[in-house]
């Protein structure tokens, strides 16, 4: 046991955000997300039971995002003609401001660009979130 980790972080998910370097992109996705077949050149790590909101939070206290991107966050938009926006999205911006982050530089993603972009992290957890466009995206910052 180790003090001071929040519980939600899994050993596996602490070597993974120890080992990301600064730029290195992780994805949290709901659990409607395509973590296998979009993650087949990342890690994955499961996080069943567990929501989004809850992991970020958690992540974010071990890491900082990059304040030098324009946008260290990016969300999935939503598809023309599906509901309104997603109200877990307040949630999200709740944690970033918690933890000192801009919870406006967030960019919002057509959601095959999104899944171009996971394509491309270093790690993806698949959660068990039952919200719909809950997928969130988080480039690394710089431990100072």
């Amino acid at each position: 046991m180790l003090k001071n980790v929040p519980p939600v972080l899994s050993p596996e998910l602490l070597k993974v955000l120890c080992e990301m370097g600064h730029g290195d992109e992780l994805v949290i996705g709901d659990g409607n997300f395509p973590a296998e077949s979009v993650g087949k050149n990342a890690v994955v790590i499961r996080a069943d039971g567990h929501g989004v909101a809850e992991i970020l939070d958690a992540v974010l206290t071990m890491i900082p995002l990059d304040k030098y991107a324009e946008n260290p966050v990016a969300l999935m938009k939503v598809v023309p003609g599906d509901p309104a926006k997603p109200e877990i999205w307040n949630d999200y911006k709740a944690v970033l401001a918690r933890h000192g982050e801009n919870p406006e530089a967030i960019a919002m993603m057509e959601r095959f660009d999104f899944y171009e972009r996971a394509k491309k992290a270093y790690a993806i957890v698949a959660t068990g979130e039952k919200a719909i466009y809950a997928n969130i995206l988080l480039k690394k910052g710089v431990v100072q």
